[in-house]
Parts: structure tokens; sequence; C-alpha cells
């Protein structure tokens, strides 16, 4: 080893930190039922004997990574990844499938369905407070009730889930809760700004119910998309962002690249609205006027987290700006970087600069999340992917991965 070498080692410098913007993890219904309010106990029984299992990864052993420490922050490491932004991933009590595709409660599923996602938010808090330097984990609240909502994010900010709130994205036939862009949230966006708490949107919410066809789901991976944008056109033409300008939004799994274009557009209508009052033979009103242009909007409250960034969304970094993005692995989901994250960097990321990459692997979610960033650099001295490595352009996957990869889908087969 060369003196250079040795001092590079020394200092961790010739490693990355990672921070990945975008993990999910979630406790087992064993779990829960001890975080569970006990009056929903007896309730919680009988649901827990009719549940059945809708998914695979939940069913075998596949399962532990939303939970065991030791399980999660070795795979973690060999990814080189040491810090993580949590969403939830799990079924919570009383919930009909995977959080994400849920859809809101109804009136009469209301108060088991927040029980749940109170065990959970329970949960969350021990859980990420076994590795606090390493996790920020992300709470769950309901928009049926604005005070609830309003007590809830309070708890979640006073239990320092630093990750703050996932916010329910509403589809457009949910009939039971008012869309984002009724004024009657400006309470929870007023609590939100002041106690500083992050707000984040996650693709895979907000999709309307396909119904029962073969179909459905092809409809629902390529609309996701435009679902996912929907809370950052609503909350910007409703004037959201003028009404709470340090209201801090996170864009999570959807990429980037779509970001510029979108804006443009809004733009234009902005722009027509307040300069003309019109467009095209729709008329507009002075209330309809917003002050700024969208663009102006993005930079002032929003942030990517770009989870498994396409070469269009890494090209697009300079346009939403270089401060805004925060790289995601998906992680433990099948279409996440892991086991694959190191060749993931060498192929997106080979060519870009280092004090660039530095801010997207974890300078930005370090400001964005509160991580503690020295602490970060200290876990990374050891495990992170080297400045040299992710430099290196990916010319195939190492037979070891492949190894792995082969495994892993027979252990799929058999079960």
């Amino acid at each position: 080893m060369t003196m250079t070498e040795n001092n590079q080692t020394a200092v961790g410098a010739d490693r990355y930190t990672i921070i990945s913007a975008d993990c999910h993890a979630g406790g087992s219904h064993k779990a829960y039922r001890e975080y569970l309010d006990p009056e929903f106990l007896d309730d919680f029984d009988a649901w827990r004997g009719e549940y059945k299992n809708p998914y695979k990864d939940m069913g075998d052993k596949r399962r532990l990574r939303n939970w065991d420490n030791e399980m999660r922050n070795s795979q973690q490491e060999e990814d080189g990844i040491v810090g993580e932004v949590v969403f939830p991933n799990t079924v919570p009590p009383f919930f009909p499938s995977f959080v994400l595709f849920a859809k809101p409660p109804t009136d009469e599923q209301y108060r088991h369905r927040r029980a749940g996602i109170h065990a959970h938010n329970r949960w969350l808090v021990d859980w990420c407070g076994e590795f606090p330097e390493r996790r920020a984990g992300v709470g769950q609240i309901f928009l049926n009730d604005v005070d609830d909502a309003i007590e809830d994010v309070r708890w979640i900010k006073e239990h320092g889930l630093r990750g703050g709130i996932l916010l329910p994205n509403i589809a457009p036939d949910v009939k039971w809760v008012k869309p984002l862009y009724d004024p009657c949230y400006d309470p929870l966006w007023q609590v939100l700004q002041d106690l500083d708490v992050p707000v984040n949107v996650h693709s895979g919410t907000g999709n309307p119910d396909y119904g029962p066809y073969p179909t459905a789901m092809m409809l629902y991976i390529n609309e996701v998309p435009f679902y996912t944008e929907r809370p950052m056109v609503q909350m910007m033409l409703s004037g959201v962002f003028e009404r709470f300008p340090r209201l801090r939004v996170v864009i999570t799994e959807s990429g980037c690249s779509w970001v510029p274009p979108l804006l443009e557009r809004l733009n234009f209508v902005i722009r027509g609205v307040r300069d003309a009052g019109a467009i095209g033979e729709i008329r507009y009103g002075k209330d309809q006027v917003l002050s700024h242009d969208a663009t102006d909007y993005f930079e002032q409250n929003f942030w990517m987290g770009v989870s498994q960034p396409k070469q269009a969304d890494v090209e697009a970094r300079h346009q939403i700006g270089l401060h805004k993005f925060m790289w995601g692995s998906d992680y433990p989901h099948d279409e996440g970087t892991y086991p694959y994250t190191r060749e993931n960097l060498r192929a997106r990321f080979h060519d870009v600069p280092e004090e660039e990459l530095r801010q997207m692997l974890a300078g930005n979610a370090a400001a964005f999340y509160d991580f503690d960033l020295a602490a970060m650099d200290a876990l990374a001295a050891t495990v992170g992917p080297t400045v040299e490595e992710v430099a290196t352009p990916i010319e195939g996957i190492p037979d070891k991965k492949l190894e792995r990869l082969s495994s892993d889908m027979d252990s799929r087969a058999l079960k």
C-alpha cells in the first residue's frame, strides 16, 4: 500500500457515503399486536384469523428484511449503504393490503385503520431508535379528519420520526376524503410548516380502482407516473405554496426527468391566468392568480427522492437543481438496486464528478432529513464504495452476483 493510499484509507476520503432516500420496512403482525391500543386486541385477533397474505415476499425468509436488524444492516452494508429513509412496507392491522396500494379508509373503517397506523408508528419509533443515526422513519397519517391528522403529525414530530409524514395521495374515485387542493387542509399545512415536518409523496399511491380486469395492473403500472405527479400539480395550482412558503415536500420513487417539462407546462398555465386572465376560451378570476411561476414553487418547496435512477434522471440533475436530487435504492423491493447497488452506481454515475455525486448520494438527504453526516461518514469509511470503484464503467454483472441471483430465483420457485 502506498502512502497516498494509506492516507485515503485513514480518513475514508476514498469512499462514498450513501444514504438511501427510499427504503421500506414494517413490523410483523405479531409485533404490531404489541403496539395496538388494548381496546382493539380482540378485533385484531379476529381480523388476523381471516387474513390471507397476498404477497410472496412476505411469506418466506425475505420478510425478515423488514425488521431483522442483523439481516437488514448486513445487506445494506454489503450494498455500501449506511443510512436510510424508511417508508412503510408491511400490512398494518386492519389494512386490506400493502400500505401504498390501500385506499383511504371509509367512515366505517376509519377508527380501526387509524389504530393500525398508530401501531405502525409506535413500532417504527422503537425500530428506528435501535439505530437512530442510520434510520429516519416516515410516519403515517390519514386525511379523513384534519384535527386527527394534526394530532398525529404532532405525535410523529414529538417522537423523533424525522422522516416526516407520508401524505395520502387521494385518488379521483375516492369521494369520501377531500382532494389535496381543498382549503380544509390549510390548518394541517400550517402545522407541518411550523414544525418543519417533511411531507413525503411516494409513487404507487393515488391510482383509481381499475376493477377486476386482467389488464388492471397493466393500467396501474402505466399510469402510476401521472398519479404521482398530481399532488405537485394540485398543491401548486391551488396556492398551497403561496400560503405556506416554508412547506417542504419530496416526491419519491418517480424519477425526476419528468419534472422540467411538467414545470414548463404549469408555467404556461400560471402565466396565462396571471397575465391574460384566460387560456383560450376559458376565463379566470383574480382569486386564481398565483404570484410566482411553477419553477419558483418547485425551487422553494420541492425535493426529489430519485430511486433506481434511469439515465434520463441523471442527465436532468442540473435542470431540477443538483441540491434537489436524493438517490434511493428502494430496498428491499425486487425492483430496487439491491444486491446490485454498486453496479447500479457504476452504470449510472461513473462519469459524474465526485463532488456532485457526494451531494446526491448523501449530502442532500442528510440536510433534508437531518442525518448526522459525520456519523454516516464514519460508518461509510469501511463499507462505502470507493471513488475508483464507482468511476469504473460497468461491463457486466460479476459471477458471484449471478450465482446469488440464480440461488434467489431458485428459492422463490420452490416457494
